[in-house]
């Protein structure tokens, strides 16, 4: 997984370019109609229901916009939320709030919809031992965002990239000329940079499954596209030797039955590449 510093630089990264590409040379809309000294107030409206993500972001926007803007808060991350609910108070100039606004609310909207989503999950999943991942179907540019609300919402990270865990998924296997010939020039490759990365390996039938197990140092095994009954043997077969992660076409309402299945994981692109906003809006008081 990256590092604390490596996020934050993601999220100085994700706000300064979006504000680039959203004001550019300026908001002409508020320079040309809103005295430059005006001070105004105005609130996040919560119009539909759910978990609350983003405010922490959101902050950070105002402040990186204006400093002197005031965030009064009576929300948090994660909290449940329902129409008609108030989430902050912002107060300072009005064209700083303005020029925040777009930001805020596209990001809030998209990380409370994860947020819910994920939580759905973690709420079908009560009672057993199998945490619910995201995965790198994510939108581009915003990676960290959404991940951030896979966590608000209850849920775990996978790996972030391509550069923070190894993972052997069935085109990998194929190029490499199989699953023993991939883990053995894996690991000659980390050994040769000096890298300290965990091993996960995909399996696409129990057959492989057996031969990813004659491999020592994996830390996890993807059970991918299995049936319930061919998931039951595979965690049986593993037997507690790493890790195990269900994926593929997992739904809300077959992960229950997955996960009695003995998983340690389910992953879960839908967390963030099929989700709806929620909707939010930020007035004037």
């Amino acid at each position: 997984m990256i590092s604390p510093d490596q996020f934050e630089k993601e999220i100085e990264l994700i706000i300064t370019n979006a504000i680039r590409e959203d004001v550019g040379d300026g908001d002409h809309s508020s320079l040309a109609c809103i005295p430059k000294n005006a001070i105004g107030k105005a609130k996040l409206l919560i119009k539909g229901q759910g978990i609350l993500a983003g405010l922490d972001f959101a902050e950070r926007v105002f402040k990186y916009v204006d400093p002197e803007l005031m965030i009064q808060r009576l929300m948090k991350d994660g909290d449940p939320i329902q129409r008609g609910d108030i989430a902050f108070f912002v107060e300072g100039s009005s064209q700083s709030i303005l020029k925040a606004e777009r930001l805020v609310l596209n990001a809030m909207q998209r990380m409370s919809a994860i947020a819910t989503k994920t939580n759905t999950f973690v709420q079908k999943l009560e009672g057993t031992n199998t945490k619910i991942l995201d995965t790198r179907k994510t939108t581009p540019g915003i990676r960290a965002l959404e991940k951030w609300a896979v966590k608000i919402g209850g849920g775990e990270n996978h790996r972030f990239a391509l550069y923070d865990m190894i993972m052997l998924k069935d085109n990998h296997i194929d190029f490499a000329g199989g699953i023993t010939k991939a883990i053995d020039k894996t690991k000659s490759y980390l050994k040769e940079k000096g890298l300290n990365l965990k091993i996960i390996v995909e399996a696409r039938n129990l057959e492989e499954i057996k031969e990813i197990l004659k491999s020592d140092g994996i830390y996890r095994i993807l059970i991918d596209n299995f049936s319930f009954e061919e998931t039951r043997q595979a965690v049986e077969l593993i037997n507690g030797k790493c890790l195990t992660e269900s994926s593929g076409g997992i739904t809300l309402e077959t992960a229950r039955t997955y996960a009695e299945c003995g998983v340690d994981y389910i992953s879960s692109g839908a967390l963030t590449h099929s989700i709806y906003n929620l909707d939010l809006s930020l007035k004037a008081v």
